[in-house]
């Protein structure tokens, strides 16, 4: 370890080599310091198809073009109250505060390692009273008792800049401000997460509550059936077994109801809390039953190329992996020296009285250097993490992308086909309602018998709520298009006077 300090330098050295004046050195360390040792982040070369393999199949059910990154599309479904939601979430959701916390720490470490290029300039004042022992001070001869009491009085402004010669500073400043990047896209990504989470919860609330509303009235039919089955039994026309079965029907049916109200419930809990409230707040507002969101226009997903660029996902992974290329530049300065510069301007004397006076000034311009070359194995030691570091931010940039393109073709495949089952399901519902009316004018007729319209009733309420099913998820089939492609979700960091408001 070679090392020099402002201590080894006295003010009288200081005096003779004071034609290295402030300008001059400040001067030479800015063009010394153009450089930077360690590689510069260049944007991964991806290979990204030119269109999407289930694109035509998803433009064939629904061709609308993606909608612009700022617009808020959960507005196309047509329920303000939706909005409303998603809206709220945004502005109270507890997670985005943790991000947005997240975000101004990685702000205020970049604003740090900012003062690191600049001189840190400390003011300082010392006073002290100091006894000799009567060994090291005995008493001047002819003098009055011994003369070992001593007093010293300083004041001072200090200086100190590190040269930034091989480029460490910079680096890191670098790294910060990559990571900065990164918080401040995670915040997007999670409002992302928030709004398509209330978005599709609401969805399926819908979508429970009109199974629940199908399982009721299939539940009404029955009984009305059971009433006419227990009415032939009564006036001698039927059996004991005829109505059991439809009392077995009718339970079987009535079964469904406290499961359907129990998700309804679960879903509303979850919207309340996505909103920054308690589970009970929105009970009263959401548990009457409305109809589901209606599907919004037809989805173009453009090209992958343009998934790479709206992304918040994406964009985090490259910003970490220019932080973690930007430190490995910052480990390799270490195998160079540092250079110190240092300063003073004060003031010495023994009396406070003769503290500012010309004769009690004293200075300091000092150079020092700092060089662990003896200590290379560590350094060479944390060169290698670094580059370690980087090589795995890397594979994960590149494991981000494939991701997000699985993600975006797994949406389209899913959106296509719950749109072609939902067609076939509407007509199986609708075909099934009327065979349950026409069994049930039979039997009134006497031309069948109870079975065929229990059967008939049994298809019936499968069919509709498949087809609910179905609808909803046609519907969440969209959302989560818009969510693969981050189309019409916000991607700017929220109005912190929003989101940090409570409630």
């Amino acid at each position: 370890m070679i090392s020099s300090s402002l201590s080894a330098f006295s003010p009288a050295a200081a005096a003779r080599r004071n034609r290295l004046t402030w300008p001059s050195v400040v001067l030479l360390s800015l063009a010394l310091a153009a450089c930077a040792v360690g590689p510069d982040h260049q944007r991964p070369a991806t290979t990204t198809p030119n269109r999407f393999a289930r694109a035509e199949i998803a433009a064939g059910a629904a061709s609308k073009t993606t909608p612009a990154p700022d617009l808020a599309f959960w507005r196309d479904f047509g329920d303000p109250r939706l909005a409303r939601l998603v809206e709220e979430a945004l502005s109270f959701n507890n997670d985005l505060k943790v991000a947005l916390a997240r975000y101004d720490q990685a702000n205020a470490l970049l604003r740090e390692a900012r003062y690191d290029r600049f001189p840190t300039v400390t003011a300082s004042a010392e006073m002290s009273h100091a006894r000799l022992s009567a060994d090291q001070g005995p008493g001047a001869p002819g003098a009055p008792g011994d003369q070992r009491d001593g007093e010293s009085y300083s004041a001072g402004i200090n200086a100190a800049w590190e040269i930034d010669l091989f480029g460490r500073i910079h680096r890191q400043v670098e790294a910060n401000r990559a990571d900065a990047a990164a918080s401040a896209v995670d915040l997007q990504a999670l409002q992302v997460a928030v709004a398509g989470e209330v978005t599709r919860t609401y969805i399926e609330l819908r979508g429970l509550q009109e199974r629940l509303q199908v399982a009721r009235e299939n539940a009404d039919n029955q009984r009305k059936t059971l009433r006419l089955v227990d009415t032939r039994l009564g006036a001698g026309r039927g059996t004991e077994f005829d109505t059991a079965r439809a009392r077995a029907q009718l339970e079987t049916t009535q079964a469904r109801v406290p499961a359907l109200e129990a998700a309804v419930a679960v879903a509303i809990h979850r919207l309340a809390v996505l909103s920054g409230r308690p589970p009970d707040a929105l009970i009263a507002e959401l548990e009457t039953a409305a109809p589901l969101p209606a599907l919004p226009g037809k989805l173009d997903p453009g090209a992958p190329g343009e998934l790479l660029r709206r992304r918040p996902d994406i964009a985090a992974a490259e910003h970490r992996l220019h932080a973690a290329t930007a430190r490995i530049g910052v480990a390799i300065a270490d195998l160079f020296p540092r250079f110190t510069l240092g300063g003073l301007i004060g003031t010495q004397a023994a009396n406070t009285g003769a503290l500012f006076e010309r004769d009690s000034e004293t200075h300091l311009i000092a150079l020092g250097i700092d060089w662990s070359f003896l200590d290379i194995g560590r350094v060479r030691a944390r060169i290698a993490a670094a580059d370690a570091d980087a090589e795995g931010e890397l594979a994960r940039y590149r494991q981000t992308v494939l991701l997000a393109l699985e993600d975006t073709e797994n949406a389209l495949v899913r959106y296509a086909r719950a749109r072609t089952e939902d067609a076939h399901l509407e007509r199986a519902a609708a075909d099934s309602a009327r065979a349950a009316r026409l069994a049930r004018v039979r039997f009134d007729a006497g031309a069948a018998d109870l079975l065929e319209v229990l059967d008939a009733e049994r298809t019936q309420l499968q069919a509709q709520d498949a087809f609910a099913d179905a609808r909803t998820r046609s519907v969440v089939g969209a959302v989560g298009v818009y969510k693969a492609l981050a189309g019409g979700w916000p991607q700017r960091p929220p109005r912190r006077e929003k989101l940090v408001a409570t409630r």
